[in-house]
């Protein structure tokens, strides 16, 4: 939802043409995020054998999306700083200022002023961020949205042979409807993603949604069948986790390529 929205501001800005760079600054470990954001020259560390651009030189005459400010370290915040009040960055291991035009747009789920308040996060920089505040209800805020977005994703992933999915089942649409979305949008997605995979018709079903996998629901079930559904669950998420990379899917479930291929055809299972 964060990263739609901002991607809508870029696209109907005056910077459209330009980048639009989105980072997760939560996904990123702490002695790779200064690299990252500021960019590195060659010989600047160990394995830094090339120089390289950071997302932020890349957002230069577009838009920068930090996404999860509230985790970029204390330290880290300094430096920021020092970007946006004077709108130049100098890379990891270089002296060059190199000056960026670009809007930035941050988003979080924390509090900030709570942050602020335990010392976790500058009071200069929040300022320095909230010329403008919005704040984003939630998925399960927002009725119908979930049907909405699902459809959209449906859309985008149902591309080669996810071609076979045409929509959701009523039961699906029910469920969607109903459901909490506590990871909002992107567990929504996640979802989607995984149902694609798991439809064994032309329609998605509230059970190929797998929101049973939450519930406290238990039911009695031959061991066979309850050891398909496992399976059929874990290399669903393990795909979809891993953008339909088969090579990595199968290194995360710990099984050979081959092996993986044996058991989509085995499920019937789409291999994207």
């Amino acid at each position: 939802g964060k990263e739609l929205l901002a991607k809508a501001i870029h696209t109907k800005s005056s910077r459209a043409r330009g980048n639009f760079v989105a980072i997760n600054c939560a996904a990123i470990p702490e002695t790779l995020l200064e690299s990252e954001l500021f960019g590195h020259e060659k010989g600047a560390f160990t394995g830094a054998v090339k120089a390289t651009v950071g997302k932020i030189e890349m957002a230069n005459g577009g838009t920068l999306f930090l996404d999860e400010i509230g985790d970029v370290p204390f330290a880290m915040q300094v430096k920021l700083l020092r970007f946006l009040q004077e709108r130049v960055i100098e890379r990891v291991g270089g002296r060059k200022p190199i000056p960026i035009d670009a809007r930035v747009v941050t988003a979080t789920h924390q509090d900030l002023t709570t942050l602020m308040q335990e010392g976790r996060f500058r009071e200069d920089l929040y300022f320095r961020l909230a010329e403008m505040v919005i704040r984003i209800p939630s998925l399960a805020e927002r009725p119908g949205d979930a049907v909405l977005l699902a459809r959209f994703f449906l859309r985008k992933m149902n591309t080669g042979k996810q071609a076979r999915i045409k929509g959701f089942a009523p039961d699906a649409l029910t469920a969607i409807n109903n459901w909490p979305w506590t990871g909002n949008v992107r567990e929504l997605e996640n979802r989607i993603r995984r149902a694609t995979i798991m439809a064994e018709g032309s329609l998605i079903t509230a059970q190929d949604l797998d929101f049973e996998e939450t519930s406290v629901v238990m039911e009695r079930t031959e061991l066979r069948v309850a050891r398909e559904r496992a399976d059929r669950s874990a290399i669903a998420a393990a795909i979809a986790l891993n953008d339909g990379n088969l090579s990595a899917a199968a290194r995360d479930l710990n099984i050979s390529r081959p092996m993986l291929y044996d058991l989509l055809n085995t499920y019937g299972m789409a291999k994207s």
